[in-house]
């Protein structure tokens, strides 16, 4: 595969066509720079709202149960998602149904109702989805650590927002941050798999020109200096759940050092031999999980750890993951490590993109979020191509000393 090129439509949206050899599905992806980084803070929310009310219908398939019957009828899986980062819709269904699935898509998102009725019956919906969350003693500690690692920042706020803000988001306010958002130079349209079945250029022009052109948005708020925070939601539990996040010196700019970062945290926690993995669970046995993972934003990377713990063993198994970092810091990783977790990293990306779902989900984030060329090898051949010392740069990079803690459990920040 080489490097994907790709049509500008007339409203300013980019058409990218990556084949897929070998495989009989197509999955069609449209996503815009519209994530919960993009929202301002009274607006928190509202870009996971807007994600849900799109599904009621547009003109053609104009209710909820057309949407999805339609899907249904050609076999096809039909989703979204909303991070901070993006606002994506994709179906994915086999090739010979690749034209009625552009037209559903493109319909009900590319022009939706956003009928009022719809979203004061969906409002409550997502308030439960907040609930459930805030249900979870996991999921507030993913919130939590969020804001230990962001502070006020975008980043810092949970992607479903608060539920005082779903209760007073109005159509008008969510029509004008569609309108503010989802412009087509920021954003994408991908057909991934198996293109044999296309419509002419003509039909998908047409089809994917249903998003209106847009103006350039306003650029997000750049991330800030990194200043950590400890913080602790107490609860009197037998399971405790933590996080650590690090902001290592790497270049997100640079796919090398993203790569290197990657196959770093892979050794780190990313697998069942990982130093975390190892030490953790099976030596010492403080955790049934426990992991470590790498993300770049924009604009700066992440190394975040995790684990859920007996509430009795979390002092402890903090204390070692700090120095299990440190160690790296200081002694570097072994040659046997980093070569192992290199074609463990490598070859979980090669087996992920036997799915044309996930190869659309990696183009969108390379085109629409790095700005960057769209080609999956060249994603594999980054990891192919890390050396041992690129791996050992990127260890001494992170600071053991300077990073966010959260926890939920029986404990108070003074623990940490």
């Amino acid at each position: 595969m080489s490097e994907t090129p790709f049509t500008t439509l007339a409203n300013g949206l980019p058409l990218y066509r990556v084949s897929l050899p070998g495989t009989r599905a197509v999955t069609i992806l449209v996503a815009f720079d519209a994530g919960a980084r993009t929202e301002r803070a009274e607006e928190n929310g509202m870009a996971h709202f807007l994600e849900h009310l799109v599904f009621k219908g547009g003109q053609t398939y104009d209710d909820y149960r057309k949407v999805n019957e339609t899907a249904e009828r050609m076999g096809g899986v039909l989703n979204a998602y909303t991070s901070h980062d993006l606002v994506a819709f994709h179906i994915t269904v086999r090739a010979e149904a690749a034209a009625e699935a552009i037209d559903l898509l493109t319909d009900f998102v590319g022009r939706p109702k956003l009928d009022a009725e719809e979203l004061d019956r969906e409002r409550g919906v997502v308030i439960q989805e907040i609930a459930r969350s805030n249900d979870q003693p996991s999921m507030i500690a993913e919130h939590l650590i969020d804001v230990a690692a962001f502070g006020d920042h975008p980043l810092g706020r949970p992607v479903l927002g608060p539920e005082e803000h779903l209760r007073t988001f109005s159509r008008e306010g969510i029509v004008a941050f569609r309108e503010r958002r989802w412009a087509g130079d920021r954003g994408g349209a991908f057909l991934v798999g198996n293109l044999d079945h296309l419509p002419a250029d003509d039909v998908l022009a047409d089809a994917f020109e249903r998003f209106p052109s847009l103006g350039e948005p306003p650029a997000y708020e750049p991330i800030a200096a990194f200043a950590p925070q400890t913080l602790v939601t107490e609860r009197e539990t037998n399971q405790s759940h933590l996080r650590m996040i690090y902001r290592p010196a790497v270049d997100v700019t640079d796919p090398g050092q993203r790569a290197a970062l990657s196959i770093y945290a892979t050794l780190l926690g990313g697998s069942m031999g990982s130093r975390l993995f190892d030490e953790i669970r099976e030596q010492r046995g403080l955790a049934y999980s426990v992991y470590g993972m790498a993300h770049a934003f924009a604009d700066a990377p992440v190394l975040q750890l995790g684990a859920g713990l007996d509430s009795t063993k979390t002092i402890e198994a903090y204390t070692r993951m700090r120095e299990i970092v440190a160690e790296l810091a200081t002694d570097g990783p072994t040659r046997e490590e980093v070569e192992r977790a290199q074609a463990y990293a490598a070859g979980r990306l090669v087996l992920a993109f036997e799915n044309s779902g996930a190869v659309a989900r990696h183009v969108a984030t390379q085109a629409i979020v790095r700005r960057e060329t769209v080609d999956p090898d060249a994603a594999i051949s980054a990891l192919d191509d890390v050396t041992f010392e690129e791996v050992a740069s990127i260890a001494r990079a992170i600071d053991p000393e300077s990073l966010a803690v959260a926890c939920v459990g029986p404990h108070t920040a003074d623990d940490f």
